[in-house]
């Protein structure tokens, strides 16, 4: 890992655009993931939306990624995302290529660089394992498995389908055994996120399950005491 505040196994919550994690409510979220963090001892990071990083980092100290950065330099670019405005911010690292963001594979391996060149920790999602093999060799930081028609379902990868976190795992170490491995794709409880690790992933990258929970820090505590 890039940066010391990073460490396996690793949470990774995603805001996505939810009401419930916008403004007010996103630092609701990052005051619970802070308490769970400190109390459990495990890796808590945050992906929030653009406009609530800076108001995040300058509250909790805890790990926070951009949900997406564009791969341009300082100049005319309205609506397109900065690295060097994510990281002003406060974040520390990015997600790219979100099945709900994606982007072409050589715009990821743009993405990379310029993330690099920044020291920014970069965690490229990928939706099969060949896929993921594919970005492994773009040596990234971490590689996300998230088959898409999971996202958001409440039915857990590692249980439906642990055969695509298996052959992720072993695809990507032969590849490239330095990028970390995270699962993701209907996450929603301990039992899931057990079955992850005993599969061989380094972490999860959940949303909705968290974010929309009705009791998110019960919920977040009991992610965090199972890995």
């Amino acid at each position: 890992m890039i940066n010391k505040s990073v460490k396996k196994p690793l949470i990774i919550i995603n805001f996505k655009a939810y009401a419930e994690g916008t403004g007010e409510d996103a630092l609701k979220i990052a005051k619970i993931a802070k308490k769970v963090s400190n109390e459990t001892g495990k890796c808590i990071a945050l992906a929030p939306q653009f406009a609530d990083i800076r108001s995040i980092a300058q509250e909790f100290e805890i790990p926070i990624f951009s949900q997406h950065i564009d791969p341009i330099e300082p100049g005319a670019h309205t609506g397109k995302i900065l690295p060097e405005s994510i990281k002003e911010a406060g974040a520390i690292g990015t997600l790219i290529n979100h099945s709900e963001r994606q982007i072409k594979i050589s715009n990821i391996e743009e993405v990379i660089f310029r993330a690099k060149s920044l020291k920014l920790i970069t965690v490229v999602c990928a939706s099969t394992a060949n896929i993921s093999m594919s970005v492994a060799t773009l040596d990234p930081d971490m590689v996300a498995i998230e088959p898409p028609e999971l996202i958001g379902k409440g039915s857990a990868v590692s249980k439906v389908n642990p055969e695509i976190i298996t052959n992720t795992v072993s695809l990507v170490r032969k590849v490239n055994p330095r990028v970390a491995i995270l699962c993701g794709a209907g996450i929603t409880n301990g039992d899931d996120i057990k079955a992850a690790i005993k599969l061989g992933a380094d972490g999860v990258l959940l949303a909705s399950g968290v974010v929309k929970a009705k009791e998110q820090e019960s919920v977040l505590f009991d992610l965090a005491s199972q890995i």
